[in-house]
């Protein structure tokens, strides 16, 4: 296999972000802002049009805000500052944030609240701020992007300190499209976005993970001659802290730290910029790439061989490479295991005659051209699918309640169709092993319960109440668990105690009510009247006891009647 070659974007990003003019309208609303009086409030927002139909919301903090390192835990936010605990989920229930940029959003939240109902209509919409400002711009952008999967928003912040713990920064990157809405603008001479980043960072297993602010975003990290962009957050933690070392400022009051200066100066480097930064191809071309970044933002790169923050950001590029270039489109997924489910089509096809799919799976004596490699493909795509649709239902379990409707509309179908086709392959596995009862609630799977707890919600009210054919397969799932069952009872009725015989008696007459209703709506596929299907030979073997107990079922006058055989 061909090596795959790898770039580093960070200077390209960096480039097309500063020639356009997004930064400086933003920038340019932030210094408006600033020359508006503060009062008392401590926060200012204010809202101005962009381009025909956008607008930007630029956050200002007031002079004598002062930035504190304590955050507050997601479990602690009540009241006012309640409306983000939609950021949690199964997978990072937990997160903190900074406890002064929640209290200044806390202060706003009449007037964001009005706000947002009217941000709806604008496109582009960006969400921009500085210094503390650009945290609650931040917390801001979070809010709107809980309703706005579609649309979202885009926010830019300038000189902004870290907002959050690994916490939030994990359940903000489990959601691309939220981490890809933020683009924080760093210099190196601006010391509050390193503020509160120390050598702890490097130490984490020195303390707890939540006492450390974790970024989030994309982060355009600039410099007096050049800038680069950077997305891991490990390796944007490094060149901050290095940032740190190398610089002589350190101070927590909130400096009027001035970007329009940054930002001139850097896009008048991309207009002139000439050849002289291009370097040589017998050279690693990721590392060259990833040493020019370095050297944009005046850290050093290329330099030296020993400078190990060079080999880490570069190790975590590929490693970033790598899961991206894994991740595939959903949708091809999905298209793969429409192949392994063709695989059961034809299984259920060929073993029409044997008494349908699931009986000749649990039988293992499928017979036939190829019998034993056609079983071992029978088996190994049941193995894919429920692979695949486990992973899939524990995701979208792990995502907002939002997410989960629109699983429902792309996915429940497929999802359905896998549950009705492959869990009756399952249940002949559980009862093929000695001992096993009550699949439903022993064996079940917890993501087939799920599936059929979303097909009910999306359709409450069901389907085929006018339907006059019998269905290819059978509604519910569980049904051939049902079969087993009755099985078991009816051999309890035959053989066991006094008291198993009432429990079995009673468990065959809702059995009998149950099968009865499947198929007046035709709920039930025709394989179970097959001479040799499970549910046949339980009625052919224990006709007699279930008659002389259960004569008034309406089942035993179906089948005695031979109703069944013109039920197709």
């Amino acid at each position: 296999m061909s090596q795959v070659s790898m770039f580093s974007s960070g200077q390209e990003f960096a480039n097309l972000f500063v020639s356009s003019d997004l930064l400086h309208h933003s920038w340019f609303t932030i210094s408006d802002l600033r020359n508006h009086p503060y009062l008392n409030n401590p926060i200012l927002v204010k809202v101005y049009p962009y381009h025909s139909n956008g607008a930007i919301v630029a956050f200002v903090s007031s002079p004598t805000c002062t930035l504190q390192k304590e955050m507050v835990s997601s479990e602690d936010l009540e009241g006012s500052q309640s409306p983000f605990q939609f950021i949690s989920t199964k997978r990072n229930p937990h997160f903190s944030v900074n406890k002064a940029a929640i209290t200044l959003f806390a202060s706003l939240l009449n007037e964001l609240s009005a706000l947002k109902e009217q941000l709806g209509s604008f496109s582009p919409l960006i969400i921009t701020g500085v210094s503390l400002g650009g945290s609650v711009a931040s917390l801001f952008t979070l809010w709107l992007l809980k309703d706005n999967n579609n649309k979202r928003p885009t926010c830019i912040t300038f000189g902004s300190p870290l907002l959050g713990d690994s916490g939030l920064q994990q359940a903000i990157s489990e959601r691309p499209s939220w981490n890809s809405s933020f683009l924080h603008v760093v210099s190196n001479h601006d010391p509050i976005p390193r503020s509160l980043i120390s050598p702890t960072n490097a130490f984490a297993g020195s303390i707890p993970q939540s006492c450390i602010y974790n970024p989030f975003g994309m982060f355009l990290l600039c410099s007096d001659s050049d800038c680069s962009c950077f997305e891991e957050p490990e390796s944007v933690l490094d060149i901050m802290m290095e940032m740190n070392l190398n610089s002589q400022h350190q101070d927590n009051r909130f400096l009027a730290f001035d970007y329009e200066q940054v930002l001139e100066r850097l896009k008048h480097r991309v207009i002139f910029n000439d050849a002289s930064q291009l370097f040589h191809f017998s050279m690693d071309q990721l590392q060259a790439g990833i040493d020019l970044q370095l050297e944009a933002i005046g850290i050093g790169g290329q330099t030296s061989n020993m400078n190990p923050l060079r080999t880490k950001v570069k190790k975590r590029v590929e490693e970033s490479f790598a899961k991206k270039r894994n991740a595939i489109d959903p949708g091809k997924k999905l298209n793969k295991m429409k192949e392994a489910m063709a695989w059961l089509e034809w299984y259920m096809k060929v073993t029409l005659n044997e008494g349908g799919y699931v009986d000749s799976y649990k039988r293992s004596d499928f017979r036939g051209r190829d019998a034993v490699k056609s079983r071992q493909e029978i088996v190994k795509h049941q193995r894919i699918l429920n692979r695949y649709w486990k992973a899939k239902v524990a995701e979208v379990e792990e995502m907002p309640q939002s997410k989960k409707a629109a699983f429902r509309t792309r996915w429940l179908y497929s999802g359905t169709n896998y549950r009705r086709m492959v869990e009756p392959l399952d249940i002949a596995e559980y009862y093929m092993k000695s001992g096993n009862t009550d699949y439903v609630n022993l064996g079940r799977s917890e993501h087939y319960k799920k599936l059929e707890e979303w097909r009910i919600e999306d359709n409450p009210s069901g389907s085929g109440n006018d339907r006059r054919k019998s269905v290819c397969l059978t509604e519910d799932s569980c049904f051939w668990a049902y079969v087993e069952e009755a099985i078991i009872n009816s051999k309890r009725l035959r053989e066991g105690s006094l008291e198993e015989k009432e429990n079995a008696r009673e468990y065959l007459v809702n059995f009998g009510e149950y099968v009865i209703n499947m198929i007046r709506s035709y709920s039930v596929s025709s394989e179970i009247f097959h001479p040799h299907s499970s549910f046949m030979k339980w009625w052919k073997d224990y006709r007699q006891d279930i008659l002389s107990c259960l004569s008034s079922l309406p089942l035993a006058f179906y089948m005695e009647n031979g109703d069944y055989q013109s039920y197709a």
